[in-house]
């Protein structure tokens, strides 16, 4: 953490913590303060974890970037030296949607392998192709193996992975004109923007080829012909690529069977990957991406499990 400085907000339980949790916000423009992250914050407070919600600018600009895992790993090591996880207590990290993926890679440094006690993930995800294959195709699957689904993909997801790469590029006409074409589009998704795309050069062409195919098997060949500077940090993002046998964590993980950001198949994937005697999924009807809508009774009885799981980790110190 030597040479990083980072806002946040702090919520303390007024009876007194009984462990500590950073939570992340996704790509979302309010960021800490989004009223629904604030609500959450509050909530986890009153059931007596300090909560730690660091403000990542980029995640406000609706970037996101590999180096969130250095970041979150920061948060999680400062409220080890301040807070009552130095005391012994469990510390766990929270994240949402494309910051779940971030949040994994930073309990698996290895100064944080054996102080992370939990990580919960809300709409995430395990392999960036196949987010980048959904929310340009709108196809979804279970596994290599296993027939494509169609879905219904929001394009906001498109929009942010343009808006967070253009800076990437090495032509700087093809950065400005990327970054205002995401902008419009995020702002207005039936806004025209062939004025713009008409303009770009082979690096701004090479992305606007992935986002206008509509072919699953073409994904990966489009992705090849991106510039190199997504594709390393798309590699950097990459949760699939990691052993995550080598997580110590436990791993809970929620996800909204009609997600139409990243498919429920994602939280699935990481599921599969990850050690299974401490790893839970938990799949609702009532869960749109991050928004939850009022539950059923199943769902109700599922998320109720889930809770208990996580105030169990709370609790394991005492």
């Amino acid at each position: 953490m030597a040479g990083h400085s980072y806002g946040g907000n702090l919520y303390r339980p007024t009876a007194g913590a009984k462990a500590a949790l950073v939570l992340v916000p996704g790509a979302a423009p309010e960021g800490k303060d989004d009223p629904r992250l604030v609500a959450t914050a509050r909530a986890l407070a009153r059931a007596r974890f300090a909560v730690l919600v660091p403000d990542l600018a980029n995640l406000r600009a609706l970037t996101v970037e590999a180096a969130d895992s250095g970041r979150i790993a920061d948060a999680a090591r400062y409220l080890l030296r301040t807070a009552p996880a130095d005391a012994g207590r469990p510390l766990g990290l929270v994240a949402i949607s494309y910051a779940a993926g971030p949040a994994v890679l930073a309990a698996l440094e290895p100064d944080l392998r054996d102080r992370v006690a939990v990580v919960v993930t809300v709409g995430g995800y395990y392999d960036i192709a196949a987010v980048v294959t959904f929310f340009t195709t709108a196809f979804y699957r279970r596994g290599p193996a296993t027939p494509w689904q169609r879905g219904n993909p929001n394009v906001y997801g498109k929009w942010v992975f343009v808006r967070a790469n253009a800076k990437r590029l090495d032509d700087p006409r093809d950065r400005v004109l990327l970054d205002a074409l995401a902008t419009r589009k995020l702002d207005d998704p039936g806004a025209p923007v062939e004025d713009l795309s008409a303009r770009l050069g082979p690096e701004g062409r090479a992305v606007m080829a992935l986002l206008a195919n509509d072919d699953p098997a073409a994904v990966p060949d489009l992705i090849a012909n991106l510039p190199a500077a997504i594709r390393d940090e798309m590699a950097a993002l990459d949760v699939s690529r990691r052993d995550l046998t080598e997580l110590r964590a436990a791993l809970i993980l929620l996800h909204g069977r009609e997600d139409r950001i990243i498919p429920y198949t994602e939280s699935q994937a990481l599921a599969a990957a990850a050690p299974p005697a401490q790893t839970s999924l938990t799949l609702v009807d009532n869960l749109a991406h991050v928004d939850l809508v009022p539950p059923g009774l199943f769902d109700r009885l599922r998320l109720w499990r889930a809770a208990y799981r996580l105030l169990t980790l709370r609790d394991a110190a005492e």
